[in-house]
């Protein structure tokens, strides 16, 4: 494996890393074990100041960490920028937020005194994708340090310098040595790690290919994990939504990050009698969006991060068609340097496509044509994935069958999905396990211990 920043604009190649050998692995794994031993007695107070700090650098630094991640996976530089606040967002609302989240909870057995306290596990593994290179991170660190574990981050081979900067920002944010470290390793070096007992859980965004197969290694070893992988959301529009709004919605929705999130709009899952209006303000919606270099600032479509996830979206693409799919608009990548596929819209898109059951992570939108409601829930929920889902209608009865029948971990009516550090994050079915954010995520790495002070 190499770590490597390959420029997805132009496809140069401007830096590499090495990888870690084994003696300089064993040497962060005893500097993490020492540093839990003395972080897990800091006193909320003081890691909230230092958190604090931490968001304090990411927004003096602003532009200088947003230009690292358009040079690294493509990200237009206007959504890098807003990468980097969101995560300041995240620092200051765990800062505040942990003590009174973790606080003991008093339960009444009739004697003594009961109560469950909340503890921190040790070590945690984070193993985080290319896509959001900053905001996966923070999402992760914040609550995970302010519940008093500490971190280990094995960020994604192609922003090694994403990952550099996160490590020196916690670190001159005042964070002790051994608290956050970032590690260039391999995939059967992370398999090591998960069995070394210093190693307490791990978290992963990413495939659900590379998810079961952390998942399996931490369960041979029996190391508690928290799983957010890939998504297919649908988008359904009923007869009663507003579909100017709905559409303008979705195509934000589904070109957020150049289409590369894992809770974008996929599938567009449309009643029939609103049909073709709304594809028709879709398909101008598309017309207006400005594919180009990522520096621009009025760029909203930049490059896809690599070749590789350029190729395969380009092969799900050809796929459809061959099975009979059309397309309305795009469809080929595009002639020029770099990694770009421009936005594209598919019908008709048949079952045996891989498209319909596979993530398709880039500007590519699916259309469905539904009769009712009961089509398309089961549509909705015809994936393999359970993550986001969006449902535009303003019929009551309508809103509380989605709400209850879609198999999604999130589901928002009239708007588009997104990621808020006061809602849990996370799916069901192959979309992973377990939550992050709010509450629920900063009660996924502590030992909930039970307490009775008897009478």
């Amino acid at each position: 494996m190499r770590f490597a920043t390959v420029n997805p604009a132009t496809g140069e190649t401007i830096r590499t890393f090495e990888v870690l050998d084994d003696a300089a692995i064993e040497t962060k794994l005893e500097r993490a074990h020492a540093a839990f031993r003395s972080w897990k007695r800091t006193p909320f107070a003081e890691r909230a100041d230092r958190m604090r700090r931490v968001a304090e650098l990411l927004l003096a630094e602003k532009e200088r960490l947003a230009r690292i991640a358009v040079e690294e996976m493509g990200k237009p530089i206007v959504a890098a920028r807003a990468e980097v606040e969101k995560c300041a967002w995240v620092c200051r609302h765990y800062a505040d937020e942990a003590e009174r989240l973790l606080a003991d909870e008093p339960v009444d057995i009739g004697k003594g005194r009961a109560y469950v306290r909340s503890l921190p596990l040790g070590p945690v593994l984070a193993v985080m994708p290319w896509n959001f290179p900053f905001w996966q991170v923070a999402r992760f660190a914040a609550p995970a340090l302010m519940a008093g574990n500490v971190a280990l981050l094995k960020h994604a081979p192609s922003v090694p310098q994403c990952a550099l900067a996160i490590e020196e920002l916690f670190a001159r944010a005042g964070f002790p040595e051994g608290v956050f470290q970032n590690l260039f390793v391999g995939h059967d070096q992370v398999a090591r790690m998960l069995a070394d007992p210093r190693i307490a859980a791990v978290t992963l965004t990413g495939s659900d290919r590379a998810g079961a197969a952390v998942a399996s290694v931490a369960g041979r070893n029996l190391k508690k994990a928290v799983l957010e992988l890939g998504g297919s959301d649908p988008f359904i529009v009923l007869p009663s939504a507003d579909l100017e709004v709905a559409a303008r919605t979705g195509v934000a929705a589904r070109h957020v990050n150049s289409g590369q999130s894992c809770i974008a709009a996929k599938r567009f899952i449309v009643h029939a009698d609103v049909y073709d209006r709304f594809l028709e303000l879709f398909l101008e919606g598309v017309s207006r969006l400005k594919v180009g270099d990522p520096l621009e600032e009025d760029t909203q479509i930049g490059p896809l991060a690599t070749a590789g996830i350029r190729d395969n979206l380009a092969a799900q693409v050809d796929d459809a068609v061959a099975k009979g799919a059309r397309v309305l608009v795009g469809g080929k990548p595009l002639d020029r340097p770099g990694f770009y596929y421009p936005p594209t819209v598919l019908v008709d898109v048949p079952r045996e496509a891989r498209a319909f059951s596979e993530e398709v992570f880039g500007p590519v939108a699916l259309f469905f044509r539904m009769r009712d409601l009961d089509e398309a829930i089961e549509l909705a929920n015809s994936t393999p994935y359970g993550l986001g889902s969006s449902v535009w209608t303003r019929d009551p009865a309508e809103q509380a069958r989605c709400i209850d029948e879609i198999e999604a971990g999130l589901t928002y009516v009239n708007a588009m999905v997104s990621s808020d550090p006061r809602l849990p994050f996370g799916g069901v079915k192959r979309s992973g396990f377990g939550r992050e954010l709010a509450r629920d995520g900063i009660l996924e790495f502590v030992n909930r211990k039970s307490v009775l002070v008897g009478d």
